[in-house]
């Protein structure tokens, strides 16, 4: 059985991802691994860089999209791992690299593009939707997926 819990929140401008950020953290209780989804441009990796700016992230986020995946350290001695999956071929080179030891590590994994690599998602995962609605404004669709129950 799938569990699905919904969250909507409206991003009227940058200045509030501070406070989305803390809400959408809050939210997701224990689930650390998050599927981004949208379009090129979206804001995938401005919110991810707002999650890891309240996470406590030491150093500065940007996208791993030739690396494939950033790590950072926070305040307190933890990891955030960021994927990029955009430029990955097959789900093969995400395994050449470890995805699924990085899905276990206890740690927050923030994934871009997650759609390349779909067959490898774990059980449990925050998915973010995310869309430019044409005015500035971003409207997020956060889901708690759960396919252990």
């Amino acid at each position: 059985m799938v569990t699905n819990d919904l969250l909507t929140i409206e991003i009227p401008s940058p200045e509030d991802l501070p406070e989305v950020a803390e809400k959408l953290l809050g939210w997701a209780g224990g689930v650390v691994v998050w599927l981004f989804e949208g379009e090129m441009g979206a804001g995938k990796t401005t919110l991810i860089q707002s999650l890891c700016k309240s996470l406590m992230v030491n150093t500065t986020t940007g996208s791993p999209t030739f690396s494939i995946v950033n790590e950072y350290e926070t305040q307190d001695g933890g990891l955030v791992y960021h994927f990029d999956f955009y430029r990955i071929k097959n789900e093969e080179e995400a395994m050449d690299i470890g995805v699924e030891e990085y899905f276990d590590s206890g740690y927050f994994c923030f994934v871009e593009w997650p759609d390349k690599i779909a067959s490898l998602w774990p059980d449990e995962y925050i998915c973010i939707q995310i869309a430019n609605d044409g005015t500035g404004s971003r409207n997020v669709i956060a889901s708690k997926v759960d396919s252990t129950n």
